[in-house]
Parts: structure tokens; C-alpha cells; sequence
């Protein structure tokens, strides 16, 4: 099983490769080793949403970041810095579910309240059997 500190970039999408053309910049569509999840995307997405060239992973799809250069000599150096990126963004993530799930422990300890100790006495007072109470009926004095 693959996890979020496991998505890399591996390489490039086969079926796009970078082709040089007359417009000024290469489409370049990097692959990742496994299908990140939409709401892994939608961060990356917005971590670099005030990049120059504002690198893209469609949230559905969840294996290329589509991105762009202006140059042949751009790729290297932009490949680090998107590694970097999908690095920082997987630790974020990381630190985001850590943290809702230290939340929900928080919630659990007042459920626990409920379901511990108090929670195992509210039973007993509950399962308790009473005698019930006997109702004497008034007889007529005069009979």
C-alpha cells in the first residue's frame, strides 16, 4: 500500500512528451508513482497557485502535474523545485491528518466520559431493579 509520503515524480507521462514547437514555452507533464488523493491535489494546487507558471494537478485524474517552461535549460531546475514541492506538500498533509486526528481524539475523551467510567456506571443505574412499591387499596371503614 502506497502512501501520501510516497507520491514522487517519476518520470514523464509517455503519452505527452515535451515537444519542442513555434510557441515559447514546452508543456511538460510530469508523472507521479501512484494516484494521489483529490484533496492531496487540491493542496498542491494551491501551494502553487502564485507560481509563475502555476503548475497543475487535475484533482480527479490525480497522476500528472501538467506544468510548463520556457526553455529547454528550465527543466532541471524546475524538476528540483516541483520535487521539493510535492515533498512539502505531502508533509503538510501529514501534519494536517495528524492533527485532525489528535482533534478527534479530543472529542473521543469527552465521548469517553460518556462510554468510560461514567459511561459503565450510567449502565448499572440504568440495569437497576427495583421492588416496586406496593400500593395498599383503602378499605371502606364501614363494612
Amino acid at each position: 500500500m502506497e502512501g501520501i509520503s510516497d507520491i514522487k515524480i517519476i518520470g514523464i507521462d509517455e503519452k505527452r512528451p515535451p515537444i519542442i514547437r513555434k510557441e515559447p514555452y514546452i508543456d511538460l507533464f510530469f508523472k507521479l508513482s501512484h494516484k494521489a488523493p483529490e484533496d492531496w491535489c487540491k493542496d498542491f494546487n494551491a501551494l502553487l497557485s502564485k507560481h509563475p507558471t502555476k503548475p497543475r494537478i487535475n484533482e480527479k485524474e490525480g497522476m500528472f502535474i501538467d506544468a510548463w517552461v520556457k526553455s529547454s535549460d528550465d527543466i532541471v531546475q524546475y524538476l528540483e523545485q516541483l520535487k521539493g514541492k510535492v515533498t512539502d506538500c505531502s508533509n503538510e498533509y501529514i501534519k494536517r491528518i495528524e492533527l485532525s486526528v489528535l482533534n478527534s481524539g479530543k472529542e473521543d475523551l469527552s465521548r469517553e466520559a460518556e462510554t468510560g467510567e461514567q459511561g459503565r456506571l450510567n449502565k448499572i443505574i440504568a440495569g437497576l431493579v427495583f421492588e416496586k412499591e406496593v400500593v395498599q387499596e383503602k378499605k371502606p371503614e364501614s363494612e
